[in-house]
């Protein structure tokens, strides 16, 4: 900056490197009476500096604009003329809540108690179809369903909803007020604890999830889990709606009941919704378990990563594919009452399986040219769908009984097994044997109540433990990754450490 004094006025000039539209205009002044030397020099310098701050506080804007367009940081300004809006543009803003390498212990012990949740409603869910109850309430009400009747006239207004119903024209017009609030109840009962599952699943999923307490890979499950719960209460009318219909049980001799495939459908979801709880909240306890010791969960990734225990990996995961399937044969059985016919074993009246004529019985085939008797034999048929189940059940007993010898008398494999896992597979061959014996007696015994639903409970029981058993066996991948990460920053910080004086 270059100024010049003459007689009478002050002239002042400025020569920036910016751009002159973002400079202020200077006007000339003319001083309208002369000043003493000193105290002209005194107001020369006051303008001087009042006119630069000026500048600089406009070049420094200038310098901001085009950086920030070129995706530069904002400079540091300790002398600008507003250093609180400098200091505030400088200043990074506060990061949101990142999320955790792993999810929170209390997370996993959650799953695990809605997981037993889901078992008891499925226990209570076959006590409600043996004791013929499920077709009581024929109304679907998610919210003002939750509350029974409570007044004589509601009972009766229900009461007489059910006698509209097929099952009760034929099989219950006798069946009285106090009767009939006995299956009330137990359906009510059923889709109450159904409702409470929702309730107390999805607001603490979306708890967790806020809160930052589940990885980004847990949130997608728990989003999945609560889809899947929603959809299972839509499958439960959807099925007990099959009952309702007149048409399907107009001929002579037909039984009122919910559809076969409708009532597998809804335990085949309820299993799945069961499995993928529990085995989320599996992942989530030992996962913390391990990165308590990163050198623990290391070792742990190297025991079974080993090539003799990769064959019996795949074999834990047949073994849980086949009781699952198994499972679903006998929703099927249930759903035609299959059980009911040649009550014994291990034949089928004369021979171990029945006749090939009544297996394949043309009547249930629904075509002219019987195109689709093998598949309708396979599903509608009581004497077919029974002796499949059974073939199915002993097939899944002897892959468990081959996988345990397997892993007993290969030397290389039971060398590597770690003792974890041969308990669990020891775990499974016990509760394998029981299902099979609780299977023989429902069978030999005409299904009797409790018979027929501790088998169902020991169907679910039985892929607990193989869930279990495949959790023990899987990879812990997530685990090992961080804490090879923990140990790597661990080394690095050490090595830092050593090099300081």
């Amino acid at each position: 900056m270059s100024f010049s004094t003459m007689p009478g006025r002050l002239l002042l000039r400025s020569r920036l490197s910016c751009n002159s539209a973002c400079l202020p205009k200077l006007p000339r002044q003319v001083c309208p009476y002369t000043l003493p030397t000193t105290s002209r020099t005194a107001t020369v310098s006051s303008t001087l500096s009042s006119l630069a701050s000026r500048q600089r506080s406009a070049f420094r804007s200038f310098s901001f604009t085009s950086k920030s367009l070129q995706g530069s940081t904002v400079p540091k300004a300790d002398t600008s003329p507003l250093p609180g809006l400098a200091n505030s543009l400088s200043r990074p803003a506060k990061a949101a809540a990142s999320w955790p390498e792993i999810s929170d212990r209390k997370v996993g012990f959650w799953l695990i108690g809605s997981a037993t949740l889901v078992f008891g409603i499925v226990v209570l869910g076959g006590l409600t179809r043996l004791t013929e109850s499920g077709l009581s309430i024929t109304e679907w009400k998610p919210v003002t369903g939750t509350l029974p009747p409570l007044s004589h006239e509601d009972w009766m207004d229900n009461f007489n909803k059910y006698k509209d119903s097929p099952e009760y024209r034929i099989l219950n017009p006798n069946m009285t007020l106090d009767e009939y609030k006995f299956i009330y109840f137990m359906e009510w009962g059923h889709r109450l604890w159904g409702r409470a599952i929702g309730l107390t699943f999805v607001l603490p999923a979306i708890y967790f999830t806020v809160r930052r307490h589940v990885t980004p890979k847990t949130a997608l499950r728990l989003l999945g889990i609560s889809a899947m719960i929603g959809f299972q209460g839509f499958i439960g009318w959807w099925m007990v709606k099959s009952g309702l219909q007149d048409d399907l049980f107009a001929e002579p001799g037909s039984h009122p009941r919910v559809s076969q495939y409708r009532l597998t459908a809804h335990l085949g979801a309820a299993f799945a919704v069961y499995s993928a709880m529990l085995w989320s909240g599996l992942d989530i306890l030992r996962d913390n378990r391990l990165l308590k010791s990163p050198k623990g969960a290391l070792k742990c990734m190297k025991d079974l990563s080993v090539p003799q225990l990769r064959v019996f990996r795949g074999l834990v995961g047949l073994i849980v594919a086949m009781v699952f399937t198994t499972a679903m044969t006998g929703g099927l059985v249930a759903g035609l009452d299959a059980g009911l016919i040649y009550n014994e074993f291990p034949k089928m009246g004369l021979g171990f399986m029945p006749p090939t004529k009544e297996m394949m019985d043309p009547f249930y085939s629904h075509t002219d040219d019987h195109s689709d008797l093998w598949w309708r034999s396979l599903l509608e048929n009581p004497t077919t769908v029974q002796f499949q189940h059974r073939v199915a059940a002993m097939t899944t007993f002897t892959t468990i009984c081959a996988v345990f010898a397997y892993s007993r008398f290969n030397s290389r494999v039971a060398a590597a097994m770690p003792k974890h896992l041969k308990k669990g597979l020891m775990g499974v061959l016990h509760l394998a044997m029981l299902q099979v014996l609780l299977g023989i007696s429902t069978l030999i015994y005409m299904v009797p109540t409790h018979l027929a639903a501790t088998h169902q409970a020991g169907a679910l029981a039985l892929l607990t433990g193989s869930i279990v058993l495949g959790h023990r066996v899987w990879l812990p991948r997530t685990a090992a990754r961080i804490a090879a990460k923990r140990l790597e920053v661990a080394a690095l910080k050490g090595t830092a450490a050593a090099k300081k004086p």
